[in-house]
Order: structure tokens, then sequence, then C-alpha cells
């Protein structure tokens, strides 16, 4: 689709006419500032499109300020789909099934910690295994990782790697009680035994960061933020088990689309009707999928604390503010034309970012809103925001999830050599390790958008409201 067909319907918001493409069911919506706008790939507005052409879709086929191009949707993809006459699609999941983000508020400051910072990325290095192909220090066993599946950050405080308060400040509260083990392939379950607790590679990361600015001080002290204070991000999902279920069910669901006669624009937005039995299998191995990647989260909390304590001292406090899922498919109840609609919310690189009063988060929460984690690249900040109002009205309570890469992987190899970055990433004060040079390279800040220009396009439209910026001291990376 060319980027002339785009009709600008305010400063930042922006609409491909539903007119655009025979099949569409509703018009394309995206966020975006006029410099981003030229930076996003023609194949990401074909793909916003083409979301807009799957049965049952609502309002708009969305996509967020850091849209970029994906398998099916795009990254920063989000789509509303009537529960009972739509459809499931894994491309509106992924591989990488809950990949998400979490925010551990310690009760140390910046002057404690900014010299220590190199030793402490090397203690958090050795105590989380990270890279391709690293491997759990735990020993689970085929009825553990059941367990596991079907109990997510549940299981992992229940087995002493936290406390209730952990899984009490997770989206769903860390377990989705839709999860059936019995729906996941022995291949998935022999992948992800060896990997609990692992930080794996490619954009994952552990940053030890500080509060260096508070926009909105009732947020923050209602998250329990302020300045200087040093603070943990967390990034990572479910790891090889979450990429083999979406691999086995792509598979499935290709056939299912065929089976049922749906008609799509691309074959990546593989789908099956959400009251047929692909669709129910589906969902059912994809929560098995998402509590791997929240218990995977907790395990590794629970890691990170022990390092933090073994390093400072016994009585340095990690607190988790939140945990945060960006993508995922969740069962919702929306207003639709000003009506209550039981809907299917796929959010592909997209966060959700609930507003004040909605039941389903924290009750310390409740009167500021949803705590939502964007982080931004390893030279760059990253961003504590609120959920609102204006998000549960226009985006089925969904904003974006990150920068969003604005380069390739393979383009940032060539472009940026590791060591180089590491370097120049140095003499700004932030350290960075990781398994190997290239793995720098590919995540070099300049593959990436400007995080700070993302979220000001989140906070301008109002899809979620800054509370506080964090400044990266050091990296531990796959």
């Amino acid at each position: 689709m060319k980027k002339e067909k785009l009709k600008k319907i305010s400063d930042l918001t922006w609409e491909i006419p539903q007119n655009t493409k025979d099949c569409m069911n509703v018009p394309g919506r995206i966020y975006l500032s006029d410099e981003l706008v030229n930076i996003v790939e023609e194949d990401t507005y074909e793909q916003i499109s083409n979301m807009a052409c799957l049965p049952g879709v609502q309002k708009y086929s969305l996509a967020m300020p850091e849209a970029h191009l994906g398998y099916g949707f795009p990254i920063g993809g989000v789509a509303a789909i009537d529960i009972n006459d739509g459809v499931i699609s894994p491309g509106g999941v992924g591989f990488d099934i809950n990949c998400g983000v979490r925010v551990l508020k310690t009760n140390l400051t910046v002057d404690e910690v900014k010299d220590k910072s190199k030793n402490l990325i090397d203690k958090l290095f050795q105590k989380v295994p990270s890279g391709v192909g690293s491997e759990s220090k735990l020993n689970l066993n085929k009825k553990q990782l059941n367990e596991v599946i079907e109990k997510g950050a549940q299981w992992a405080v229940k087995e002493g790697y936290g406390e209730e308060e952990d899984y009490e400040h997770c989206e769903e509260k860390g377990k989705f009680d839709a999860a059936d083990s019995s729906k996941v392939s022995k291949k998935a379950k022999n992948r992800g035994i060896p990997q609990l607790g692992t930080l794996g590679s490619g954009n994952h990361f552990l940053e030890v960061q500080y509060v260096d600015e508070i926009i909105d001080q009732e947020a923050a002290q209602a998250f329990g933020l302020k300045e200087d204070q040093v603070t943990v991000m967390v990034h990572t999902g479910s790891r090889g088990f979450g990429h083999q279920v979406c691999t086995d069910y792509v598979n499935k669901l290709e056939k299912a689309t065929k089976n049922y006669g749906i008609k799509i624009p691309d074959k990546q937005l593989a789908c099956a009707p959400t009251d047929s039995s692909e669709a129910k299998n589906y969902f059912a191995a994809m929560a098995c999928g998402a509590n791997y990647a929240w218990a995977n989260r907790q395990v590794i909390t629970h890691w990170v604390r022990e390092a933090f304590k073994n390093f400072f001292n016994q009585k340095t406090e990690l607190k988790l503010i939140y945990d945060v899922a960006h993508n995922v498919a969740k069962k919702e109840t929306h207003k639709v034309n000003g009506k209550n609609k039981d809907l299917l919310v796929h959010r592909k690189g997209a966060t959700r970012a609930f507003g004040p009063e909605h039941p389903e988060i924290p009750d310390k929460y409740s009167s500021v809103g949803q705590p939502v984690m964007i982080p931004g690249n390893m030279g760059a900040p990253s961003f504590v925001l609120k959920g609102t109002k204006f998000a549960m009205e226009n985006t089925f309570g969904s904003t974006c999830h990150g920068a969003g890469r604005k380069m390739s992987r393979t383009q940032a190899k060539k472009e940026y050599w590791g060591g180089t970055v590491q370097d120049k990433l140095s003499k700004k004060g932030i350290y960075v390790r990781a398994t190997h040079g290239s793995i720098i390279a590919e995540e070099a800040p300049g593959a990436y958008k400007d995080p700070t220009k993302v979220v000001d396009v989140a906070h301008d439209v109002g899809i979620s409201k800054k509370v506080a910026r964090l400044q990266p001291m050091g990296v531990a990376k796959g």
C-alpha cells in the first residue's frame, strides 16, 4: 500500500480508508508523528490494511507509534475481534508469546550504584543464564513443566521464587486460566523444560536503570517511584517453548483457514473461527505460552534479587511495580458503538493500558491507571507510563510497547561493530555485557527508533501518559 493513501485525521492520527481494499471490514488507524510516518515501511501499512480484512474485526485495525513490519500483523498491531462471530490468528500474537516487561523498584539510589554498575552487571550476567540455547539452572521434569504452563507466575511463587505480591502485580495475576497443557505438543514441552529461568537472546535484556525525571507526581507516588531511585527492567518471553507453540498452530490454522473457507489477503494471517476446535485449542496452548513467560520472568526476578542482595546487602529491596505482556490475545469486554461487547483483543508488540478504576488492575493503582512499561534501547531512556480512559475508548486499552526497530538485524550487523557500540556506550556511562559482539551490533541504539519520540506520540495522543523516565546504567543481554 502506498503512503499516499494515508489520510491525516489529526496531528498524530492517520487513517487507511476502508475502501483501500475490497476485503477491509473497517478502516486502519495509526498513531504517528510526521517524522515517524516517513520511517514506517510501506509493507507495514499493507499489513495494517490486511488486519482490517479479518472476520469480526471491530472499529479499526490499529497500529501503535512504533509500528514496523512483522509476521502477519505489524509489530505494534492491535485488532479487537468479536468473540462470538470472528476469528483468532496466531499472527496477531507472534512467535514469542507473552514477550513482556516488568520493572522492579529498589531502595538504592543512583549514587550508591553508578560506580559499581559494571561489577553488578557482571554478577547479573553470571546469575541469569542468557544467550541462544542457554539452559536453565532448574531441573524440571515433565510433570513440573505442566504445572508451570498451567499456573504461570503463581507456580514460581509457590515454589519459593518470589512472594504473593509479585503475581498480584502482574497482568492477569501472572496466570491465564484458559491454559491446558494437553493442547501443547511434546516438541514444545521438550523445548520448554531446559529453558525456564533464562533470558534468551535478541532484544531481551536485564537493565539496571535510575529514575532521572518524574513527570506525573501523583502516579509516581502510587507506583512508588522517586527521582534518583534505582530500578531494574526485565524484558523476555516464552523462549523456545512459545516459539514452538506458535509454529505448531500456524500450521494447523493454515489448514483451518482453507477448511472453513475464510478469505484472507495474506497467508500469515491464518486463522480459525473462535468457536471452532482449532481456535479453542490454539487459545489454550497460547495461554500455556503466556504462563511459561510469566513464570520465566518470575524466576529471573528471584535470581536478580539474590544477585543484588549478595552484591550490596541483605536489606536491599526489589519490589515489583508491574509486569505487562505485549504479545498476546485476550478475552476482554469493551464498548463498541456505545454497547459492551465481548472481544478477543490481539496485541502484537502492543501493551495493555487500562485506565483508572478498571477492576483488573491492582487496587493501589486504581485511582491513576495501570502501570505501562516501555523499554527504550541500550543508549536511550525507558519510560513508565499509565493507562488512560482515552485508550479504553479508542484503542481497546492499548498503547505502544517500545521504540520499534528501524533497521533489520542483518542490516544492523552490517552497519555496526559490537565492540565499537560497546565502547561508545561505555563513554556515556552505560556498561553492556553480552554473549557475543554480534548481539550488541544487532541491538545497537541506531537500529531502533528514538524511544522518546515514540513515547511522546503515545503521551500526546493520550493512549498512555508519561509518569517517569528511566536512564540506563548497565545492560545484560543474551
